[in-house]
């Protein structure tokens, strides 16, 4: 097993708690991370939380690997699991907040080498790792927040992080499922979708892959947001970026669908259609996470 000791009086780490503890109860799922051992206060002050012993994260396999993506029918299995934990999580009013690879891990540590196909020449043999069992479960509930709480203060981790915080819209349920898209995109293809620290430049990326951002969804922003575009209705871009290569890195990104179809081996157009789903701009757009389990690509296993 393993084990977190934080001050008890850590508001953040005390919060966390009491939300494991909510859902951990009578969760329904076996993609969920629940705390099979308790927690319990030490005499020192400190609150013990016990969790399971698990396997790696998707990043550090993705890291092992040399970030050689996933096949789809992993991706798949992957986000089936997610989805199943976040609409848990949505189903007793909380928003997770920090979906990313790195709080995704595997159950098992096992995994086989297969051929490469894709980088294997006539004169070189690559062999890349693939997990013995699909099984993975979702941690870190430190950023959880209820719904009914503050949806205006910035989340997620950067390359995750939905339009609506960036605008400062206000955000809610959706967020995650923006977050979702991301991961599925990054197990694909091996590499972050959004690799930025700069809001403007992130929403150059963005529509550089998905397309130009809706005029409604611009009117919603705050008024610092709004700088962003020019009279409020296209984004100032590349005449406000910070450097050349900046917009270098914008213009080497590729379209969604160019992005998926170059790396999926199979079932390419269901794995795009769902991921055009859950990265449109609109929040209100967006499936649930129960309606994207319903989607075909989640189906066809």
């Amino acid at each position: 097993m393993a084990t977190d000791l934080v001050s008890a009086s850590h508001s953040a780490a005390s919060g966390a708690a009491r939300k494991r503890r909510r859902f951990g109860w009578d969760d329904p799922s076996p993609a969920f991370y629940t705390e099979d051992a308790g927690l319990r206060f030490q005499p020192s002050s400190h609150l013990m939380m016990v969790f399971e012993k698990l396997g790696p994260s998707l990043f550090d396999f993705l890291k092992a690997n040399d970030y050689r993506p996933f096949s789809v029918d992993l991706v798949r299995e992957f986000g089936r699991q997610l989805l199943e934990s976040v609409a848990y999580m949505h189903s007793l009013s909380l928003i997770h907040t920090d979906l990313k690879p790195e709080n995704i891990l595997l159950v098992s540590t096992e995994y086989t080498k297969v051929v490469d196909r894709k980088n294997t020449t006539k004169h070189s043999l690559y062999m890349k790792r693939v997990p013995k069992s699909s099984r993975v479960k979702l941690i870190d509930f430190g950023s959880t927040t209820y719904d009914k709480e503050c949806s205006f203060s910035i989340v997620s981790t950067r390359h995750y992080r939905a339009p609506e915080v960036i605008l400062g819209c206000g955000w809610s349920y959706p967020c995650d499922i923006w977050s979702v898209g991301c991961i599925l995109v990054e197990l694909c293809s091996g590499e972050v979708l959004f690799q930025t620290h700069e809001n403007l430049e992130h929403l150059a990326m963005m529509e550089r892959v998905l397309g130009l951002i809706p005029p409604h969804v611009i009117r919603r922003s705050t008024e610092k947001a709004r700088d962003y575009f020019r009279h409020g209705k296209r984004l100032n871009w590349p005449d406000r970026s910070t450097s050349g290569e900046s917009i270098r890195a914008v213009h080497r990104l590729p379209r969604l669908r160019d992005l998926i179809v170059e790396h999926a081996d199979k079932c390419a157009n269901l794995l795009v259609d769902i991921l055009e789903r859950m990265l449109k701009y609109d929040p209100y757009d967006r499936p649930t996470a129960r309606e994207a389990l319903n989607h075909p690509f989640f189906q066809d296993i």
